[in-house]
C-alpha cells in the first residue's frame, strides 16, 4: 500500500509521520491495510468517527496536523482505494478522471495494471513507445483503446 500511496504523489516521509502518530495514538497496528485510512493524494486522511461506531458519520482528518476535511469535496478520491472483505489491497490511480488504471501490491510487483484486460501499464508503454499502433495493443490486452489513450496522455502530462 506505500507504493500505492506514493503513486498518487504523496511523499513517503509524510506517509511515516502519518504512522508514527496513529501508532502513538494506539491505532491500528496494520493502519496501512485498514478501511479508516485515506489518501487524497496530498495528504493521509483517517477516519476516526468509525471506531465510535456510528457508521452514519465520517469524520476525516488529517494525520499528521488533525484538520479536519470536507469529504464530500475529496469523495469521489476517496472511492478509489479497493478492500477485500477486510483490509485494502489496491489503489485506483488518480492520474485520470476515469478509473483505469489500479495498483495492486500482490499483483505484477506493483506495475500499474489496467482495470480493464488486466493489462501492465509498463507492457502498454513499451510497445506504443515501439511505435506499435494504439488499436493493437489494444486488441491483444483487451484494453479499450480510450483508457490506453487517456493513460498515455495522463503520463504525458505528469512527464511535462
Amino acid at each position: 500500500m506505500v507504493q500505492a500511496f506514493r503513486e498518487t504523489g504523496l511523499p513517503l516521509q509524510r506517509i511515516r509521520k502519518a504512522l508514527s502518530i496513529l501508532g502513538e495514538q494506539g491505532e491500528l497496528p496494520h493502519a496501512l491495510a485498514s478501511r479508516r485510512l485515506y489518501t487524497d493524494g496530498a495528504q493521509v486522511l483517517y477516519d476516526y468517527a468509525s471506531s465510535t461506531g456510528d457508521k452514519a458519520l465520517r469524520l476525516l482528518t488529517v494525520v499528521d496536523s488533525g484538520q479536519r476535511v470536507f469529504h464530500e469535496v475529496i469523495s469521489k478520491y476517496l472511492q478509489r482505494i479497493e478492500f477485500d472483505d477486510r483490509w485494502a489491497n489496491g489503489l485506483i490511480l488518480p492520474i485520470t478522471e476515469a478509473p483505469i488504471l489500479h495498483v495492486r501490491p500482490d499483483v505484477a510487483s506493483g506495475d500499474p495494471l489496467f482495470r480493464t484486460g488486466g493489462a501492465p501499464l509498463s507492457a502498454v508503454v513499451s510497445r506504443c513507445k515501439a511505435g506499435e499502433p494504439l488499436e493493437a495493443v489494444a486488441d491483444d490486452y483487451g484494453v479499450p483503446v480510450s483508457d490506453i489513450g487517456d493513460a498515455l496522455g495522463a503520463l504525458g502530462a505528469l512527464a511535462a
